[in-house]
């Protein structure tokens, strides 16, 4: 086996986290697998992976090769497509993942559209609550929502998500309508709590460009975006969704806005990827299309800009609305 496809063996182990799938993935023996990492640990003179009988986890001298070996086969990788999908155009599985709301809301309605343009792209399209590993677990891409930090990713801004202070006209026939952030001592809200850690999101405004988070009590907590819009639908209290996701009921009259003046921050909204896909034409096939659909829609602000090493970080109550319950390193 020559030094290249000993490169493509190592790689496709650490992304399969496992010997006996990276073989059957490649169409290898095992035995072939195991020699051929084993071949590049005795030319390097370094050990790559740490072994157990349960596990395999990258050395810091593994994990700095594996970054190079990303790239050198992506790079060969995309010399390769560029010339096969000209006449082609892009094709194959695309994992993605995405907040079940924007899924629900925003692609779904939209799919159509895209296997138009894309008739040979396949989308499977996760929509669950827990962080997504993108390399372990093959994901090609995720959208998400947040502020970014360094990480070992990629993220292209697509737009922005506004959230919305509102609530239904029964509950303010009943406890009238807030008019200055004091008032809301005298109102209750439908609280947000994270189903990882239980912990309960308060209201945030901001106030001369400042985020001023304010508690206000409340009967009914929840930890699942419909049931956060329906609870406020029912008039259980105020509410604070994205405000894509109850733009309708605005419009009917369902649930009214409060304190305008005082809205909640904006979210910027990204497509991450890793490094070392990047180049796949399926990949940048998804991300143009995601950041023109984004930028078409008003009430999801599109913009456009790349940010080098970025993830979204963690704690926010509209990231857990989306069902962004959890950011680890690496993970979406």
């Amino acid at each position: 086996m020559d030094r290249f496809q000993a490169m493509q063996v190592f790689t496709r182990v650490v992304d399969s986290n496992s010997f006996t799938r990276a073989a059957d993935s490649l169409g290898l023996p095992r035995a072939t697998v195991t020699t051929a990492v084993q071949n590049l640990e005795n030319l390097l003179q370094v050990r790559l992976l740490n072994r157990t009988t349960r596990r395999i986890s990258l050395t810091p001298d593994g994990a700095a090769y594996y970054e190079r070996c990303a790239r050198i086969l992506a790079d060969v990788e995309e010399a390769e497509t560029s010339f096969r999908e000209v006449s082609r155009g892009p094709r194959g599985k695309l994992r993605i993942d995405v907040p079940p709301s924007i899924g629900r809301l925003v692609l779904i309605p939209r799919m159509c559209e895209f296997h138009s343009r894309y008739p040979d792209i396949e989308l499977a399209i996760g929509m669950g609550d827990r962080p997504v590993d993108l390399v372990r677990e093959s994901v090609d891409c995720v959208i998400r929502v947040g502020e970014l930090q360094d990480s070992s990713l990629v993220g292209r801004r697509i737009g922005t998500m506004e959230t919305v202070t509102c609530a239904s006209p029964d509950y303010i026939d009943r406890h009238g309508e807030p008019r200055v952030l004091a008032d809301l001592q005298h109102h209750r809200a439908v609280h947000y709590f994270s189903s990882r850690t239980g912990r309960i999101y308060d209201l945030d405004f901001v106030v001369e460009g400042e985020v001023t988070e304010v508690k206000v009590p409340g009967k009914v907590s929840v930890n699942d975006s419909d049931a956060y819009v329906a609870s406020g639908l029912q008039g259980f209290g105020l509410i604070q969704p994205p405000r894509f996701m109850v733009q309708a009921h605005l419009q009917s009259g369902a649930l009214r806005e409060v304190l305008p003046q005082w809205r909640p921050s904006s979210m910027p909204i990204s497509v991450v990827y890793p490094h070392n896909r990047h180049l796949s034409p399926k990949v940048r096939a998804f991300v143009d299309w995601a950041a023109e659909l984004f930028g078409r829609c008003p009430i999801l602000g599109g913009c456009d800009q790349t940010c080098s090493k970025s993830e979204p970080k963690d704690g926010d109550m509209r990231q857990a609305i989306l069902g962004l319950q959890a950011v680890e390193a690496g993970s979406y």
